[in-house]
């Protein structure tokens, strides 16, 4: 019997991101025989803790909440956690000998992109490193090329869009290190997201039938929640009728929710916070849409798609690749022109949302769950 490959993942936290669903997903669906893996996480916290396999070994470096805000109470703890972590970075054999008991490892993985330096800083020479950008680090001040060069440091870097792709291959200084890029989708468990759309709801928050957008994610400003609540009040005022479902919480809530307040449009759009499943509410309603500045790999997008519904969305990383350059959806310029043209076509031309409905019926979607593990698997067997 060939012996288990020994893999260390390491991620920041399990809370509710695409990031952190999608390497559940993974982990959920890795044979068990072949591989022994080992999950870091700095911060043991968040709703995927319970779906971990229980094969999979779980360590972490600070037990607690996710402290999002700066109440002078949280500034010690947060305090202690970042020294406590960049002392971690600094002497990384205490974090092998004291947490990891001086394990050795075939493979290590950053599951997202932030974690690059830790994994760059293993005192393990030997094994084979993967980094897998979950976003488009491109968009990210602190991401400048000298930074986004490190990435090469890696044996290979998985990247979720042709886009990420070729930004990176363009960085690469060799042909060797162009080859070390490899796209990748993100596994997404159909079965799961079906079933979880059946569960009924009790508190949707339209009873009439006029046209329903909803939108699901963290309320940040890269989500561009205020450029969509601009283009909804413009649409209304032309006298498109049609309403929005905002599901998600995050630090700039209380903004979205005062310029909601300010536009006056507190009957036609909802904000319901955060649902550890939305999908019955993006079953129950008509059109996706997504309002981004910027993204990684747009899980959601791929569970609209998964529930047949037809989406309209900025031009953001990942989305053709998604929509397959708009043969199953509609993509928009990224602007806050670009969302209002979209969802105006939608409003206008009845005939569309059929359209878009039958393609996604009739395609095989690339995404789904088995492809993307087998691909995965190939690249760690490889290493």
């Amino acid at each position: 019997m060939t012996e288990k490959k020994k893999i260390l993942i390491r991620i920041g936290s399990l809370r509710h991101g695409g990031a952190e669903k999608v390497l559940i997903n993974f982990l959920k669906n890795l044979p068990q025989d072949k591989y022994e893996v080992d999950l870091l996480i700095n911060l043991y916290t968040g709703m995927y803790i319970q779906e971990v396999p229980s094969w999979v070994k779980l360590h972490y470096l600070i037990k607690g909440e996710m402290i999002t805000t700066n109440k002078p109470h949280e500034i010690p703890v947060k305090a202690f956690r970042v020294l406590y972590q960049k002392m971690l970075l600094m002497f990384p054999s205490l974090l092998y000998k004291f947490i990891l008991k001086d394990k050795k490892y075939d493979v290590e993985i950053a599951a997202i992109h932030g974690m690059y330096r830790e994994l760059l800083s293993s005192p393990q020479k030997d094994s084979k490193k993967i980094i897998w950008i979950q976003n488009d680090i491109f968009n990210l001040k602190e991401y400048t090329p000298d930074v986004i060069r490190q990435f090469f440091k890696f044996d290979k870097i998985l990247v979720i869009s042709n886009k990420l792709k070729e930004e990176m291959q363009k960085l690469a200084g060799s042909e060797k290190e162009k080859q070390a890029v490899i796209k990748i989708f993100n596994p997404i468990d159909k079965q799961d997201t079906l079933q979880k759309a059946n569960v009924e709801i009790e508190d949707y928050p339209f009873s009439n039938d006029l046209p329903t957008f909803v939108t699901i994610g963290t309320v940040y400003p890269q989500k561009g929640y205020d450029r969509l609540l601009d283009v909804h009040k413009k649409l209304m005022d032309e006298g498109l009728k049609h309403q929005i479902i905002i599901i998600g919480d995050g630090y700039d809530l209380e903004n979205i929710q005062a310029k909601l307040n300010q536009l006056g449009v507190q009957e036609t759009v909802k904000m319901l916070g955060f649902r550890s499943n939305p999908y019955p509410y993006l079953k129950k309603s008509d059109f996706y849409v997504m309002s981004s500045r910027h993204e990684g790999f747009p899980t959601i997008i791929a569970e609209a798609l998964i529930l047949n519904k037809p989406v309209v969305s900025t031009d953001v990383s990942g989305i053709k690749d998604l929509l397959q350059n708009g043969k199953l959806g509609l993509i928009t310029p990224n602007s806050e022109d670009g969302i209002y043209e979209g969802m105006k076509t939608f409003l206008t031309n009845k005939e569309l949302s059929a359209q878009y409905e039958k393609e996604i019926a009739n395609t095989d979607l690339p995404f789904v769950l088995e492809k993307s593990v087998a691909h995965l698997q190939e690249i760690i067997d490889q290493a």
